[in-house]
């Protein structure tokens, strides 16, 4: 990997998943975060971090329904800045449900039917407008009743044929089945979908493979959760600490830069809390991988049941 091959703007978005509500399961986020996490607080937060994103080169923001406030503080920071340049993804499938607490109960709700895709797109496009390049259903898996539904597989039909882009996110130790059923979905001859984002990182690389046929067959692809929701820096394995000093990087960094040497050539979302956090991630542009350093990472590999069991015990800061 060489500087001319990587660069920030084609190969690096930035994800509002920790910055658009005040909690969310991120290790290593509680300190980044303005104290008190208020409303204001935190969009002046999403503000100086996508300004800071924006100078370093960064055109492509990914949002969500489910992420609190993300698309309307997106949506006010667009306006407010005038840049027409930024590519915005986001999601429908999950509802917030926090109301702004940090011990809610429950902070998101899943539903994959037809009426929440109308009602989220509807609620999308009165914040984004125009600006949404790619509309993803989130988190689909392989018992999504989305599969067998065939007025909710027709309005997404409907919306990509409209000249919007749709896509879905996965996660789950069955992400490649999720992966490749979803790509099969065909209306009138045409593939409803026509990107992934998925989660793949050290530590849960198993899709990898179904993301690679993904690529060769001409779709987007995103790779999101590249430092593990934070595990990889708060703890990181000491193959990836040693490296990641003798690179002069943070974890974080090589974590990201292994995402971007994979031959399917992923767009890398990463989830800084604060600016500092948005720094440390962008070095992976600069960071080469050797093959035996690439190979020592690839060991960290996790069994993906197991992997996805520990996310799932990860509580909400």
């Amino acid at each position: 990997m060489t500087d001319s091959e990587i660069t920030v703007g084609d190969r690096i978005a930035v994800g509002l998943a920790a910055l658009g509500r005040p909690a969310y399961i991120n290790l290593g986020r509680v300190g980044a975060l303005p104290p008190g996490r208020d409303f204001e607080a935190m969009r002046a937060a999403t503000y100086d971090v996508l300004d800071d994103a924006y100078r370093a080169g960064v055109r492509w923001i990914d949002v969500a329904r489910s992420y609190g406030s993300s698309e309307e503080f997106l949506a006010g920071w667009l306006a407010g800045r005038g840049h027409a340049d930024v590519t915005v993804s986001s999601k429908w499938g999950y509802r917030y449900v926090g109301e702004w607490k940090l011990d809610a109960e429950v902070h998101e709700v899943k539903e994959h039917t037809a009426a929440r895709f109308a009602d989220q797109w509807t609620e999308s496009v009165g914040l984004l407008g125009k600006a949404i390049s790619l509309y993803q259903v989130h988190s689909l898996t392989v018992d999504s009743p989305l599969f067998t539904d065939d007025r909710l597989i027709g309005a997404l039909a409907e919306l990509a044929a409209d000249g919007v882009p749709v896509g879905f996110s996965t996660s789950g130790p069955s992400q490649a089945d999720a992966v490749r059923r979803a790509f099969e979905l065909e209306v009138s001859g045409t593939p409803v979908f026509s990107a992934v984002q998925s989660t793949w990182n050290l530590l849960e690389p198993s899709v990898g493979p179904a993301l690679a046929e993904a690529h060769a067959a001409g779709k987007r692809v995103l790779v999101k959760e590249t430092v593990a929701n934070g595990r990889l820096v708060v703890e990181p394995p000491v193959p990836l600490a040693r490296i990641a000093r003798e690179h002069g990087a943070g974890p974080d960094a090589v974590a990201v830069a292994a995402v971007l040497t994979q031959d399917w050539r992923p767009i890398a979302v990463i989830g800084p809390s604060s600016t500092a956090q948005l720094a440390e991630n962008l070095v992976a542009a600069k960071v080469e991988l050797a093959e035996e350093e690439l190979a020592e990472l690839a060991a960290l590999a996790e069994e993906p049941v197991a992997y996805w069991r520990h996310r799932s015990c990860l509580g909400w800061h």
